[in-house]
């Protein structure tokens, strides 16, 4: 292949032993001990007239025993760093530490780091064990190591086929939404390009009817056999709920996510089977599918630029939405075209997250959300909506009432705890559903929150970690909650689609001291916007399948500004302040109304190209 063949013509010849891809990453294996410690130049060089991530490691044969290597990592790493595991893979020559302080493992500039690799001669991967334990964590990491001959030989093939020369009928770029235009919920696009196909996103619309809750995939566009990637902004469901049904229908190709992104995706597609079953509704994939996906997923950091295809190269950045949320970026060809996926984005800080990145350097084509695009969607300042949130919940309190939060397990709920802990609040916090789980992959990855927030959990403040939130962890732990009061109660689902938050409901509603607090987006159609606009007799269902009343007497609120969305204003700031003025904006994501509206605005205030598809609706940028 011409591209290893570049790279082998680079370094010195008796150094190398083989180069081999993964994925689009070039790995270079050598056989000599001298070149593995001082290489650090030479690839530094290389990497900068090819443009390629190149990694060097050595032969096996150079590499101490896996024994000596634990004793030597050991002895070079400060006890502090609170070393959990270390394992290998000697397929790749790497050694996984998995410590509690994965900073003190790399060391002050790298420098533990690298006496690591120079001293035991095999390469270090870190993995940070979170504070709070997750059985999603460790699951993953499990199947990622013990699938290390399957990755392995599967990145391989990708690579391959990355930088294969490809020839098509296709000239055009060409954009096309199979869900999520003119609607909210199951976004996705497949984005085609005279070498490649691309889906961004494939999710489902948890308040849809049949023909609605899932993307349009019976267009003779779309082929699971031609897709060269599938390419994930962030861990909601109407954003990815679809993936293990694609890998389940033939798909066998890469998933590109960040990594925080693969862990809450898992604890959501496994939540979406057992809730599924629970109702009595065949699931639309299964545990199966979930594992294909995690065995394919192809983690990548913000910043990292990484080829996916024969002529399109992906990098994420920060979308300020939920922890690990991404703005795409896809540079097409050389210079041909570059298009950024923005849905879902937060153009503001928050306690967890900072705001949504801007210094795209090119964009021709941004795809833009509008969930909150209408002219009426302004939304008060995020102090304002935090101290109303704590106004309404401290009132609950003093009339020792106990206050509902429906949430959704990822991101809001995490917002909700961190703002009850900078409030200093000392009533007890019962986490029930998977908030709990998907708090503990939180911990894991400090370094995608907000600066504020890594300052706290470096200086072993984590608000995670503090002592009023209580875990529920069964129907014995729930009965308990409703006799302890004053309270509050942070539960699943966040619309009232179903969930622990459903039990908590039937037992508070006809109570006028309990408060029912809304901190999201309410789908049309959900109990949740039911409720919003009035409802006082609301039907339940229970898990039997019988159907009963619930006469609604508690306070119910909704508090607007804390939504992981940008506003109207938040998304015309964002457009304004790209470093790079887009040639067309593609609103989507949105109801009718507010995507028309949100797509003239931007047309009339930035004098660009606007365009409002509607599914399946076919968009030529080049």
């Amino acid at each position: 292949m011409e591209i290893l063949e570049r790279v082998k013509s680079l370094l010195p010849k008796e150094a190398i032993s083989r180069i081999e891809l993964e994925g689009s990453e070039i790995i270079v294996y050598t056989k000599d001990r001298e070149f593995f410690k001082t290489y650090e130049d030479t690839i530094r060089q290389v990497v900068g007239q090819l443009k390629k991530r190149i990694e060097i490691r050595p032969e096996n044969n150079l590499s101490l025993e896996q024994e000596a290597t634990r004793q030597k990592i050991m002895e070079i790493v400060p006890p502090e760093a609170n070393i959990k595991e270390i394992y290998f893979e000697p397929e790749r020559s790497l050694v996984i530490i998995a410590a509690e302080k994965p900073g003190l493992v790399i060391g002050k500039g790298g420098e533990t780091f690298r006496r690591v690799r120079t001293e035991s001669f095999w390469v270090p991967r870190i993995e940070r064990v979170p504070p709070i334990k997750s059985d999603i964590i460790d699951g993953i990491r499990k199947v990622l190591h013990t699938e290390v001959k399957f990755r392995k030989n599967f990145l391989n093939k990708i690579g391959e086929s990355i930088f294969s020369e490809r020839i098509t009928s296709r000239y055009w770029i060409r954009v096309i939404g199979l869900g999520a235009c003119r609607e909210v919920g199951r976004s996705c696009f497949l984005v085609e390009t005279p070498k490649s196909k691309v889906l961004i996103d494939c999710g489902v619309n948890a308040g849809g009817t049949n023909s609605g809750a899932y993307p349009i995939l019976n267009t003779r566009e779309f082929d699971y056999n031609e897709l060269d990637a599938i390419i994930i902004s962030h861990s909601h469901l109407d954003h990815l709920g679809f993936v293990p049904t694609l890998y389940e229908r033939g798909y066998s190709g890469p998933l590109y996510l960040t990594t925080p992104t693969i862990d809450l995706a898992t604890l959501l597609w496994l939540d979406y089977i057992d809730v599924m079953q629970r109702n009595a509704v065949n699931p639309i994939f299964t545990a199966k599918g979930v594992k294909e996906a995690v065995k394919r997923s192809v983690p990548l950091e913000y910043g990292e630029v990484s080829d996916v295809a024969p002529d399109v190269r992906l990098t994420f950045q920060n979308a300020g939405h939920v922890l690990g949320s991404a703005l795409i970026h896809l540079h097409i060809g050389e210079g041909l075209h570059n298009i950024v996926y923005a849905s879902d984005l937060k153009y503001g800080r928050t306690p967890l997250l900072d705001q949504a990145f801007t210094d795209f350097q090119r964009v021709e084509t941004l795809i833009l959300e509008s969930t909150y695009g209408g002219a009426e969607d302004i939304k008060p300042p995020r102090q304002e909506s935090e101290n109303e949130l704590m106004n309404i919940i401290n009132r609950t309190m003093e009339r020792n009432g106990g206050c509902l939060i429906p949430s959704f397990a990822v991101e809001r709920a995490q917002d909700i705890m961190t703002i009850l802990v900078e409030n200093n609040f000392q009533y007890p916090v019962f986490i029930d559903g998977m908030i709990w789980d998907a708090t503990g992959i939180y911990t894991a990855y400090p370094e995608y929150m907000s600066r504020n927030i890594q300052k706290k959990v470096f200086s072993n403040q984590d608000p995670f970690k503090s002592e009023i939130f209580k875990r529920v962890a069964s129907p014995s732990d729930r009965e308990k909650v409703l006799e302890q009061k004053p309270c509050v109660i942070i539960s699943t689902s966040g619309m009232l689609t179903g969930g622990p938050a459903i039990s908590y409901l039937q037992a508070l509603a006809e109570n006028p001291n309990n408060t029912l607090i809304f901190v999201g987006y309410q789908t049309e159609g959900t109990m949740g916007r039911r409720i919003q606009k009035g409802w006082k007799e609301v039907p339940v269902k229970l898990e039997g399948g019988k159907t009963i009343s619930i006469n609604l007497q508690m306070e119910v609120a909704t508090i607007d500004g804390l939504s992981g969305h940008s506003d109207r204003n938040q998304l015309l700031s964002f457009v304004n302040r790209l470093a790079a003025k887009p040639d067309k904006v593609i609103v989507i994501h949105g109801e009718n109304q507010k995507v028309l509206d949100l797509a003239r605005t931007i047309h009339q205030l930035f004098r660009i190209e606007t365009v409002a598809p509607k599914n399946l609706e076919g968009i030529r940028l080049k």
